[in-house]
């Protein structure tokens, strides 16, 4: 390896830092792009309530990182970041451990250019019993943790000798996460009686409650959106209460500020993000949700570091506001990046536009046949409204985009068909 090579490292492999890393390997190899990541797979995040539910099965979805390092040309390293020496410009490396054995020892990672795409987890806003007793949706293994819980509890029930009771999830935050996971266990329990659940009744076996603090659901989106997707919620048996602020959570229980008590078996926390706390810790200008603060070229108050995704807050152009903690701006900022970083590998001149965010609007699943979505018309300036099949197509098409934009377009499209025809020989919800 040139030990003269302009080393890049990209700590994280979501949306963003996978992208980024895939595109510049080919350009530029692995002795210049490096991928850090504590996992060692890669699945797109906002299909992780499809794993929760059993729906999506992570075992068949998940793309590894070794393997798209040697087909993308970019060095995986497999490790959890802990910190950085910014004088010597290195990366330090928690330990690797598996069942109390270390896979790889405490390391350090040199650069010459770093790109914090850590992402973000669940923010419990220091509730009482959250972090106890609610279980979050950040990881694949939070999602395989909800799901075997869901499950176990279905099992348990059915096996019991008195009439089986209505297993009750409380899911606390009517955003995207918590709508669509909503949702996607209405129609994985659809199916969960065919497989040995003989005395589940769908209709009766699960009572969901989604509880929103903001006075609809999918606040964030435009009312008519939030509209179209409580109606749907509401056909499917969830009940949708707003104006709601969980100010407890108990085992079998949720209590709001208004005294309220919530019966409930299952809590699932989507109430909102924070960065990772380690962000807080490196030196860097961070705001009071540990985001990596950055100027409109995704730098930070090091020159030699930039940070992409929902680990950072990035200006928008709307006065005083920052851009949302989206996909589409970690899609758009990794596409961003990708000459900036060329051009110091080449060590050649920095261009100095900044990046400008363009919203193609949001799309949000309700179940696998309906969705509801508000699409920007770039060049007209229009919203137009799309809902049900339509909707969830376009929905679909989006985590398309993600691979073919990792993988290329034949091994998408190989995947794509592939995916269709495992469908027809697995069952409709993962039970082991």
């Amino acid at each position: 390896m040139d030990e003269q090579a302009h080393k890049v490292v990209i700590v994280g492999g979501g949306a963003g830092g996978l992208e980024l890393a895939s595109k510049l390997g080919r350009q530029f190899g692995p002795e210049h792009i490096f991928l850090v990541d504590h996992a060692s797979d890669h699945i797109w995040k906002p299909s992780l309530h499809e794993v929760a539910a059993g729906t999506l099965d992570i075992h068949r979805e998940g793309l590894s990182y070794a393997m798209m390092a040697k087909d993308s040309g970019f060095t995986f390293i497999y490790g959890e970041m802990s910190g950085i020496d910014r004088v010597t410009r290195v990366v330090q490396l928690n330990p690797v451990v598996d069942d109390d054995h270390v896979i790889f020892p405490a390391r350090q990672v040199s650069y010459d250019t770093l790109v914090l795409a850590v992402g973000s987890r669940s923010n419990f806003f220091g509730t009482p019993g959250a972090s106890q007793f609610a279980v979050a949706l950040d990881s694949t293994q939070q999602a395989e943790r909800f799901r075997k819980l869901f499950l176990r509890k279905l099992v348990i029930a059915n096996n019991s000798p008195e009439p089986p009771e209505p297993l009750r999830i409380a899911i606390v935050g009517g955003g995207a996460t918590g709508v669509e996971l909503a949702a996607e266990l209405v129609e994985a329990s659809k199916n969960i009686r065919y497989y040995g659940l003989d005395r589940f009744d769908p209709a009766y076996g699960v009572r969901i409650t989604l509880l929103e603090g903001a006075d609809r659901i999918l606040s964030a989106l435009p009312p008519k959106m939030s509209a179209a997707a409580q109606r749907l919620l509401e056909q499917r048996g969830i009940e949708v209460r707003t104006s709601v602020r969980v100010s407890s959570v108990h085992e079998k229980s949720l209590t709001d500020t208004q005294g309220r008590h919530y019966p409930c078996d299952i809590c699932v926390w989507a109430a909102g993000i924070e960065a990772p706390p380690f962000l807080a810790r490196l030196g860097l200008r961070v705001n009071h949700l540990n985001q990596v603060v950055v100027d409109r070229h995704l730098r930070t108050d090091d020159p030699n570091i930039f940070a992409l995704g929902d680990c950072a807050q990035a200006p928008w152009e709307k006065e005083g506001e920052y851009l949302p903690a989206r996909a589409q701006v970690a899609h758009q900022q990794a596409k961003f990046l990708i000459p900036m970083l060329g051009a110091r590998i080449r060590e050649t001149e920095v261009r100095s536009e900044p990046f400008r965010f363009k919203d193609y609007g949001s799309l949000v699943a309700v179940g696998h046949t309906r969705g509801v979505g508000s699409l920007m018309g770039v060049l007209s300036g229009k919203s137009w409204f799309v809902e049900g099949l339509v909707a969830r197509v376009m929905y679909m098409s989006l985590h398309l985009m993600h691979h073919f934009a990792v993988l290329g377009l034949v091994r998408t499209g190989v995947m794509a068909v592939g995916r269709l025809l495992l469908k027809r020989s697995a069952p409709r919800v993962k039970l082991h």
